[in-house]
């Protein structure tokens, strides 16, 4: 492959042409950021095209070279566009040469999730569009077949998923095609009456491709994968602790730090449950609160309910604590397809705003909705959260670049400031003595995520003080038995979890150490202002800033 960027005079317009450069080879961006509506190839996960994409991350690298030794000294808002440039590319070419492209399968957020969630970001409103739909699932297979061939490299290398995570998407295979009406004829369903010959058919191969693949998964990687470890490793973890989150972390240091964090909130969990049900532990008063406190029921309904919360959110934010584009104020609530991991989640929206930001609750065959573990959830998902600073950052792209405001981004500046959300609409008084316990348990959950991802994955020694396992090493079974202690969700989520901290190493920390930066900032700049700080301005200014990495944003926020 030869690619030139010799057109290319900053940062900003280099990083811009990789974004463009990038989506012509990978179907996944140009979709997921709504760059070409009629794109109808699917992903190419083979060797091959992995080899392309450094060749395309060198040439941008070897490019930027050349602008700083021009430049000397790059002017603010493109140094920061070169040094997230410079970490986000590298660290990848890094993952790349150990070969993470070849052992890519968890139980969530893979390859093999990716194959069909890129059509819930299609347009599907017109014929024409639904001609798209048919054409790209008509090639769903070939999609399949090169993630086999970079898997075989795999094989071949002695690069293996461990089983675990191998087995746990068999199990979600399973259920994508449990009955003749697989999802993927489902979702055709909705498509016109004209086209129905063109999308059965679409279906149909791209559901025999699922057992082609949970066969191959089955029958051929999944017994070669015995004996693979669970845990990472310090080596490997570091590695995606810096791809995830954009900072180089003391394990040690952090996971003392976490360890601190557990026994704040537990301590403040325990005054709560007092409040609740006297006389019970935090467990208990969930337990109790998931029978007796207010809930909502059926699937539409909990829909319905979330988008009315996010609407709300939007309208009495607004121009108080952030002023909020028009653009940006629209949202969507979503239920998840079926054969989800656990975890909701959010999908940002396209580079026009034809498709708006979405968050997506797993029902996880649930029609019944306990709403004091809702609502921090969707302070966290949607609104003041991931909707807020990323379709924030797509209404800013023209000032800074698309690459800072979408592929660039990582999970630490994300998911901290999400997180951050939920402590503030919590200072901001915004929850009741119900809603509170279930944000004080979305924040426990982050604090045992920091602890039990670096204790599996380094086994490292339970602390003395904990109630479970002191002394002991951390493994999957007593991390399970601990989360289950200090969690009110439910057995399968928590499991859920667990596979995904093993099947995603250095990503669980993420969330509690980009809250930490963003307070950290906050405090910096509070303190550096006194009675001239404005809240209002420096949220906005923040989620200006566009993609950071953890080692620069603490900076950043603190200078505003």
């Amino acid at each position: 492959m030869t690619t030139s960027f010799a057109a290319a005079a900053t940062p900003r317009e280099l990083a811009d042409a990789y974004v463009h450069r990038l989506a012509e080879l990978d179907p996944s961006v140009s979709t997921g950021l709504g760059l070409n509506p009629q794109d109808d190839r699917m992903p190419d996960h083979s060797p091959a095209a992995a080899e392309a994409q450094d060749e395309l991350m060198r040439a941008v690298l070897a490019r930027l070279d050349e602008l700083q030794a021009q430049a000397g000294d790059f002017e603010e808002i493109e140094a920061r566009c070169a040094v997230l440039l410079r970490d986000r590319l590298g660290v990848q070419l890094e993952a790349h040469e150990a070969g993470e492209h070849l052992r890519p399968l968890r139980n969530i957020a893979s390859p093999v999730h990716g194959a069909r969630s890129i059509f819930l970001m299609m347009p599907a409103a017109t014929a024409q569009d639904w001609s798209v739909i048919a054409r790209r699932m008509a090639k769903f297979p070939g999609c399949y077949d090169s993630l086999i061939q970079a898997l075989d490299e795999g094989r071949r290398r002695g690069l293996y998923a461990a089983p675990l995570q191998v087995e746990t998407i068999i199990g979600q295979l399973d259920e994508w095609i449990a009955s003749e009406t697989t999802w993927f004829h489902e979702f055709v369903s909705k498509g016109p009456k004209s086209l129905a010959t063109d999308l059965k058919d679409a279906a149909d191969g791209a559901a025999a491709a699922v057992r082609t693949m949970r066969n191959y998964l089955s029958e051929t990687y999944l017994p070669e994968a015995a004996g693979t470890p669970d845990a990472a490793g310090r080596e490997r973890y570091l590695l995606n602790a810096r791809r995830w989150m954009g900072a180089s972390i003391d394990p040690e240091e952090v996971y003392a730090w976490g360890w601190e964090e557990y026994k704040r909130l537990a301590a403040q969990m325990r005054e709560l449950a007092e409040q609740i049900k006297p006389g019970a532990t935090p467990v208990e008063a969930m337990r109790w609160l998931d029978e007796h406190g207010r809930r909502v029921e059926g699937v539409e309904e909990v829909r319905q309910w979330l988008q009315d919360m996010m609407d709300r959110s939007i309208e009495e934010l607004d121009g108080t604590h952030f002023d909020i584009a028009e653009p940006i104020k629209t949202v969507e609530a979503m239920i998840a397809p079926s054969g989800s991991a656990a975890a909701p989640y959010y999908s940002r929206p396209s580079v026009d705003f034809s498709r708006p930001g979405r968050t997506w609750l797993p029902t996880l065959g649930r029609t019944v909705f306990p709403v004091y573990d809702l609502v921090s959830t969707w302070y966290h998902e949607g609104v003041p959260g991931h909707h807020l600073q990323l379709a924030q950052w797509v209404h800013v792209k023209d000032d800074l670049s698309l690459f800072q405001t979408t592929i660039g981004s990582s999970s630490g500046a994300t998911e901290g400031w999400a997180l951050y959300a939920e402590r503030l609409m919590d200072e901001l008084g915004y929850l009741d003595a119900e809603e509170r316990m279930g944000y004080l348990d979305c924040q426990m959950m982050r604090a045992v995520r920091v602890v039990i991802d670096l204790g599996m994955h380094l086994q490292l020694e339970v602390p003395q003080d904990s109630p479970i396992g002191a002394g002991e090493t951390w493994t999957p079974e007593l991390a399970l038995e601990f989360f289950a202690a200090h969690s009110g969700r439910p057995r399968d989520f928590l499991e859920s979890e667990i596979v995904r901290y093993l099947g995603w190493p250095g990503q669980a920390i993420s969330y509690k150490l980009g809250e930490r930066a963003w307070l950290n900032g906050r405090a910096a700049a509070q303190g550096a202002h006194g009675e001239n700080f404005s809240l209002k301005d420096w949220h906005m200014k923040a989620l200006s800033l566009g993609a950071l990495g953890l080692d620069d944003l603490e900076k950043e926020l603190s200078a505003l």
